[in-house]
């Protein structure tokens, strides 16, 4: 009887030693606030081709994706653990998000091995090098209203913080920290094509960041390989967009930022490419500037301009107005300049306010975040406010 006490005594130890290598973190963060944009009207030769759209309402995630998230770590001995992340998108203003429209909405949702000397590899729907890259070099740290969040999105690139640049059927390794250097390769699996091609539809990328005593430098490749099926959706006007499909030819992206602490302001600047041989030739630039400056004890003043310049493409033929115009009348860029405040009122709630103001091209077109209020050649201006808790 006194053997069978202590062995269960032993089991017990034994099943406490395993759960207390476990461990499961649920997380998530909580955004939305109120958002006023108001665009202009669009007429050529005196004909009017847009009305000039307004919005006025509650938006989701302005500052952060609203998310809840699980992520878990499993020590297997000898410096390896498990580990994994569950992450969905919500949208805290209505019915949406989590499951609610049958799909659960996944921003990132993989499982893999770690090792801090070897590094990590996982499988699964993951964030692109080219997503944490554009966070680190944004005054707005990717928020929607960011000029480079939503220039870059609306021109179909996948160097973004948005959905963009997470990749479904991936594979990654990122790399341990070197004195500051870390790098991260990624290749998502098409899974698809018409030609039945391993490389149909797939993706790959490879990024570099350095991080030390307020230097921040990222380098990155990304590549999409024998596009087919739609692969960007262009706003045009409005609510209108435009879907455009690959002819199965690749599509090229280079991005290069950084930024600097100087403590009393962080100033930071990035430069993307993106080089489309399908026949839509998607090809543009986009390059920021932005400024972070300390106020006070817990708020920053956020600063940002960005423009989006088309090679070719731009958005003409879609809106049927190429007979008004010669082709060197044409322009094919979108700026915008963005000022926002932020107040931690504790660790995890922070409030924020901010103004937005974009200027269209009459061959490009870059809608007010959030609103789908941009026309092309028009300004559009966006008022907004709200509040983010973290847990």
């Amino acid at each position: 009887m006194q053997k069978k006490i202590i062995a269960l005594a032993v089991a017990s130890l034994a099943s406490g030693a395993a759960l207390a290598q476990t461990n499961v973190t649920m997380y998530g963060i909580a955004d939305a606030g109120y958002v006023y944009s108001s665009g202009g009207d669009f007429s050529i030769r005196g004909r009017q081709l847009n009305d000039a759209p307004t919005f006025s309402g509650i938006q989701s995630g302005l500052l952060s994706g609203s998310r809840l998230g699980f992520r878990g770590t499993e020590a297997l001995g000898n410096g390896l653990n498990a580990v994994f992340t569950l992450e969905y998108s919500l949208n805290i203003d209505n019915n949406s998000g989590l499951g609610n429209t049958g799909s659960l909405n996944a921003r990132q949702q993989f499982v893999g091995l770690q090792s801090d000397r070897l590094g990590t590899v996982a499988l699964g729907r993951q964030y692109a090098p080219g997503y944490l890259a554009s966070i680190n070099n944004d005054a707005f740290g990717g928020a929607a209203f960011g000029p480079q969040s939503f220039l870059s999105n609306q021109a179909g690139n996948s160097i973004t913080p948005n959905s963009a640049a997470r990749w479904d059927n991936s594979v990654t390794y990122t790399s341990p920290g070197w004195s500051g250097f870390t790098g991260k390769l990624i290749y998502g699996f098409g899974e698809s094509g018409v030609e039945n091609s391993v490389s149909d539809n797939g993706k790959g990328g490879v990024g570099f960041n350095y991080a030390n005593s307020g230097l921040n430098l990222d380098l990155l490749y990304q590549t999409r390989t024998s596009v087919y099926g739609t692969y960007a959706t262009l706003p045009v006007a409005g609510s209108t967009s435009l879907s455009v499909a690959g002819t199965g030819d690749s599509v090229n992206e280079y991005y290069v930022g950084g930024s600097y602490d100087f403590k009393m302001v962080k100033i930071m600047g990035s430069w993307q490419q993106q080089n489309d041989k399908n026949r839509a030739n998607l090809d543009n630039t986009v390059w920021t500037l932005g400024a972070v400056v300390p106020v006070m004890a817990a708020s920053n003043i956020h600063l940002s301009y960005g423009q989006l310049l088309w090679d070719d493409a731009g958005l003409t033929p879609t809106l049927g107005i190429r007979e008004y115009f010669n082709d060197g009348e044409l322009n094919n860029s979108s700026q915008s300049a963005a000022l926002g405040w932020t107040t931690n009122m504790s660790k995890r709630t922070t409030l924020y306010a901010g103004y937005v103001w974009v200027k269209n091209d009459n061959r490009s077109t870059g809608n007010a975040p959030t609103t789908q209020t941009g026309t092309v050649g028009d300004d559009n201006n966006t008022f907004l406010a709200g509040i983010r808790h973290t847990f």
